[in-house]
């Protein structure tokens, strides 16, 4: 008779959710002051502490500079020093299923990536980093009036992950920018999968994400930039929630 017993089992302990902060840092951009607020408010008021590594636009150009962690946040601060960076950077959140939020300029860049790799729009181009472009090709454009230091009311769609996020319909934002998507391209977008869940009162589009991903959120606005920062915006929470359930192995 064997008389052996099963070792018990070592509890697993769950380990720091990583996430990759792409942008081009510089204390003259408020977000990226703000984010060590963000992640202070997100460890003390939320529970959820996250292993931040800021990865310039430059390097996150070489193959998988952000493989292997558990969220992608692209800042603003464009033009970034490496588009090609920026890019890679939301390509690999997107195809590897890692939980991705862009503002601003991450925003733009993500609708960037999406239309040269999704939807075949290779001549796609960003009026900010390439002012020569043919108008045509231009998938992100000077808007008519800038969103500098702007803030404004933005309506979600019922059901989307920004409604989850959100918890409402309505959201006051602010921006800080002079740049976004040219309406011309949007239906070749959606065509292709992504979805439009927040627009301005005049129809603006301010808020993308991407079904069957596990969590993939970009917005026009910035989020970082909510109140005194100490309580982190909706949706840097979910971020985080996000991520610390990636790490866990767990349904995002």
């Amino acid at each position: 008779m064997n008389d052996t017993h099963p070792l018990p089992r070592t509890p697993r302990i769950p380990r720091t959710a990583r996430i990759a902060l792409v942008g081009d840092r510089s204390p003259h951009v408020r977000s990226h002051v703000r984010v060590p607020v963000l992640l202070d408010g997100l460890a003390e008021r939320d529970g959820l502490a996250l292993d931040a590594y800021w990865i310039p636009t430059g390097d996150a150009a070489a193959p998988g500079a952000v493989k292997g962690f558990d969220a992608v946040w692209v800042l603003p601060g464009s033009p970034y020093e490496s588009e090609t960076g920026a890019l890679a950077a939301i390509r690999t959140a997107r195809e590897d299923g890692i939980p991705f939020l862009g503002t601003c300029g991450g925003f733009q860049h993500a609708l960037l990536e999406f239309a040269r790799n999704v939807c075949g729009l290779e001549r796609a181009a960003h009026a900010e980093n390439d002012p020569a472009a043919d108008p045509g090709d231009l998938l992100i454009a000077p808007l008519a009036c800038s969103l500098v230091g702007h803030e404004g009311v933005v309506r979600i769609t019922p059901g989307s992950l920004a409604e989850r996020a959100l918890g409402a319909e309505r959201t006051t934002e602010r921006y800080h920018c002079d740049y976004g998507p040219d309406s011309r391209h949007l239906d070749t977008l959606r065509g292709h999968g992504l979805r439009f869940t927040g627009a301005d009162e005049e129809g603006g589009v301010r808020i993308a994400e991407l079904p069957g991903h596990p969590f993939f959120l970009a917005t026009l606005f910035q989020p970082e930039l909510s109140g005194d920062g100490t309580h982190p915006h909706p949706l840097v929470r979910a971020l985080a929630v996000a991520a610390t359930r990636h790490a866990a192995g767990d349904p995002v």
